[in-house]
């Protein structure tokens, strides 16, 4: 394994701990171990929405959106809010063939799916979702872009 990052201490400090003599590197992924001593991957912390003081996992959130008959994909970021914490936002891509499918219709799908804390306050609807060259969504993105949104606002 690598021991650190190339030219970047803070960074290495970071992400790699030093216990009892052996190096480790914090994935920054939640899991989940259960009696028999199963390990479950649940998500990955950057991807945890912190809202009213609960953590929210976007995947869970997604994936709901995403039973819908209407939609294709749909990525969840947490916006910046004094107040909460993060709001939680969904950008959604329909179906081409869909039509009168609205915010409100996704937000009581999920009211009716999702404990009323994980429901987003937002959605904002796309043609597509910014991927990488092989395809995985790229959920920074869209949180850098609601940054950007807030600063010039």
């Amino acid at each position: 394994m690598v021991k650190g990052y190339w030219n970047k201490p803070e960074e290495t400090d970071e992400c790699f701990a030093n216990v009892d003599g052996k190096l480790w590197y914090r994935t920054r992924d939640i899991v989940h171990i259960d009696e028999d001593g199963w390990l479950f991957y649940l998500d990955r912390s950057v991807d945890t929405i912190k809202h009213k003081g609960y953590r929210v996992a976007a995947s869970e959130i997604e994936a709901v959106l995403q039973e819908h008959h209407a939609v294709i994909a749909s990525c969840i970021v947490g916006v910046p809010d004094e107040k909460v914490g993060e709001r939680i936002k969904a950008f959604v891509v329909l179906k081409r063939n869909i039509k009168g499918v609205s915010s409100y219709d996704l937000t009581k799908w999920c009211r009716e799916r999702l404990a009323p804390y994980k429901v987003p306050q937002y959605i904002e609807f796309r043609d597509m979702l910014p991927k990488s060259k092989v395809g995985k969504l790229l959920r920074r993105e869209l949180r850098a872009e609601e940054r950007k949104k807030l600063e010039q606002a």
